[in-house]
């Protein structure tokens, strides 16, 4: 099956992150730090914050092998972090047409990814009507608040969960708990553009931020 990555090309230099950086490197939030984040997410931090690849913007990562979210304001200054839900498939692109699929709710498993790369967020309403974050419209991929439902509960536990892969459970969306989403996404995002980083798990960070 033929994939396509959906990522935004970054012309990232991160090739060795810190020695290719001119200047010394950025200040990290001290409250980011006392998240214990990866070294990958540490770093794709410290490259947007010594770049300003988010212009200015709002902007989050996603690190896929901890399931958990960072939220950030323009300044680089932590606002939030989360666990959340992922993508049920290990995997770091969409495949062509999963956004139809997904609508119709015929999504087969292997096609349910949450992609790697840089995209631009946009508020809008899913077709409930539901306010979300987009991130990949065309591939119906946003950032979004646990639903009520059938699977409400059981959902609600795997965002408890200790372990990362009992995280991995949604179509591709990310999903964070509704009270993160009304008092964290939603005021920052809401309204305006935003970046969100969603680390590779397949493959090296390093490897897929370059110019594409």
């Amino acid at each position: 099956m033929e994939w396509k990555n959906k990522t935004v090309a970054l012309a990232f230099a991160w090739a060795i992150a810190g020695a290719a950086l001119a200047g010394p490197q950025a200040q990290l939030d001290a409250r980011f730090e006392r998240e214990r984040p990866s070294a990958e997410a540490r770093d794709m931090v410290q490259w947007v914050l010594q770049s300003r690849d988010a212009e200015d913007k709002p902007f989050l990562v996603v690190d896929k092998k901890a399931a958990h979210l960072y939220v950030f304001e323009p300044s680089g200054r932590l606002r939030a972090a989360t666990p959340v839900l992922l993508g049920a498939a290990v995997g770091d692109y969409s495949a062509p047409g999963v956004g139809d699929r997904a609508q119709n709710g015929v999504l087969p498993f292997a096609e349910r990814t949450t992609p790697a790369g840089r995209f631009l967020t946009q508020p809008g309403r899913n077709r409930n009507g539901e306010p979300v974050v987009w991130f990949d419209y065309e591939a119906a991929l946003a950032i979004h608040r646990l639903r009520p439902g059938r699977s409400h509960d059981v959902r609600a536990a795997r965002l408890d969960a200790g372990r990362p892969d009992a995280r991995r459970v949604s179509l591709g969306c990310v999903v964070v708990p509704v009270p993160f989403y009304l008092d964290v996404i939603e005021p920052l995002l809401g309204q305006r553009e935003g970046v969100v980083y969603v680390l590779p798990e397949t493959q090296q960070a390093r490897d897929l931020f370059t110019q594409l």
